[in-house]
Order: C-alpha cells, then sequence, then structure tokens
C-alpha cells in the first residue's frame, strides 16, 4: 500500500488540501465543498516537509508574484484525461480558453467537448493545474469543481476579470 502525505495550506480561496505520494510528486488539491474532491482518509500521514516548495509557490501566486507554477506532479487519469490536463498546462496565466479550444488542442473532434469537460471537472490538481481558465464558448464562467466564487477569485487575480467595486 502506498502512503499518502498530506498537509492544508491557508490561501485566499480557502483552506487547500494538498496531498502527495511517498516521492513528493502532489497528487492532488483540494478546496472544502469540492466536486470530487478529497477528504483526508484514515492510514494518510501528515507532514508538511514535502509540500514546502508547493505552500512558497502557492503564497507567491495569491501575492500576484508567480506566473507559473515549477511543481513536481503525478496524476493516475485514463490517457484521455492525461492528454486533457497537459493542455490545461499550456493555458498561461492572465488568459482564457474554452472547452472546445482544449478539444482542439488535444486533436478530438467538437463532439468530444463533453469528454473534455468531464476530464476537465476530474482535474486533481485545481489551482496548479489550471482548470479555472476554461470558460464558455460564449464567454461564461461555466462549471468549475471549486465552485463559481472561486473561479471569479482566481480569475481576477490574474487579471482577466476586473474586480468588483
Amino acid at each position: 500500500m502506498t502512503t499518502t502525505l498530506w498537509t492544508r495550506v491557508d490561501s485566499p480561496v480557502g483552506p487547500l488540501l494538498l496531498t502527495a505520494g511517498p516521492t513528493g510528486a502532489l497528487t492532488s488539491l483540494s478546496v472544502p465543498g469540492q466536486k470530487n474532491g478529497r477528504d483526508v482518509e484514515a492510514g494518510w500521514r501528515h507532514d508538511r516537509g514535502p509540500f514546502r516548495t508547493a505552500e512558497e509557490q502557492l503564497a507567491a501566486y495569491f501575492a500576484g508574484e508567480l506566473k507559473e507554477f515549477q511543481l513536481e506532479l503525478s496524476t493516475a487519469g485514463s490517457e484521455f484525461r492525461e492528454r486533457v490536463w497537459t493542455a490545461l498546462d499550456s493555458v498561461p496565466y492572465g488568459a482564457t480558453t474554452t472547452y472546445g479550444e482544449i478539444a482542439a488542442r488535444i486533436g478530438v473532434s467538437r463532439a468530444a467537448v463533453r469528454a473534455v469537460g468531464g476530464a476537465i471537472g476530474a482535474n486533481p490538481l485545481l489551482i496548479l493545474r489550471p482548470c479555472h481558465r476554461v470558460i464558455g464558448a460564449n464567454g461564461s464562467l461555466t462549471g468549475y469543481a471549486g465552485g463559481l466564487e472561486r473561479k471569479t477569485r482566481l480569475l481576477t487575480l490574474e487579471g482577466v476579470l476586473q474586480p468588483l467595486s
């Protein structure tokens, strides 16, 4: 059985639960109330050590000082999901893309947009793998597993949206 390491980090969008495998590669970043998010399980080991770099980079991101994370990530999705998640990694800070554009990037038809949306919704690494940068074809802030309020806050932080006065 593989040991799962975990810690919690405070952030402007609420507490973040980070998990990693024994090598220290991050396996998830979840927020409270997240659809398909993780909760601490029996047998997991609390250890802040492997997460220090992630904590520093997240703090810099929320301070507006970091635009791209440089962290070791480890996910275990289907081949299709991994392709979608890799495409998310290419969406730059301060930009948005659509589900259809992600479908095109991975070479699937527009008919696969729903499947792309499902893969994006299953992204286990919120914020780090920027699924919050994916919007609807009409520009609407469609679904986000962490909630639309968090998506709005992240896109505002990145300068995509204007802060409410």
